[in-house]
């Protein structure tokens, strides 16, 4: 068995091209159908730009910002482990709910990491 796969892209430029459009429909796919993700997203929207007012410096700002930007790489990882949990069946298995119970501890964690990180830096 070839371990090329026909669905990857081409080299060079193309291939960036391609991952470029992939992520943008990934993007939107986790808008348009994961309601978690868009409070991810709300989260971020209302505490990034709130890094800009309040007065940290510059490397504390880099943390507030990235620990806000994991979240949103976590959520897309956690829907991804159930679209493909539920692709392969939607009959309840102890295994799926094993894979979505892990993701969703995983945004828990990173949920925990922003108001940790956020505590942190802010509080005096």
């Amino acid at each position: 068995m070839s371990s090329y796969s026909p669905y990857k892209g081409k080299n060079g430029l193309k291939r960036i091209a391609n991952a470029a459009g992939y992520s943008v429909s990934g993007f939107k796919s986790a808008l348009k159908y994961e309601a978690a993700f868009r409070q991810i997203v709300l989260i971020n929207v209302i505490l990034i730009p709130i890094s800009f007012f309040v007065e940290v410096s510059r490397s504390e700002q880099a943390f507030l910002i990235g620990v806000c930007l994991l979240a949103i790489i976590v959520e897309l990882f956690n829907s991804a482990i159930e679209a493909v949990v539920d692709r392969i069946s939607l009959d309840r298995h102890e295994l799926s709910k094993n894979a979505k119970d892990m993701g969703s501890a995983a945004q828990l964690v990173a949920l925990s990491i922003i108001f940790i990180t956020w505590a942190l830096i802010l509080w005096p």
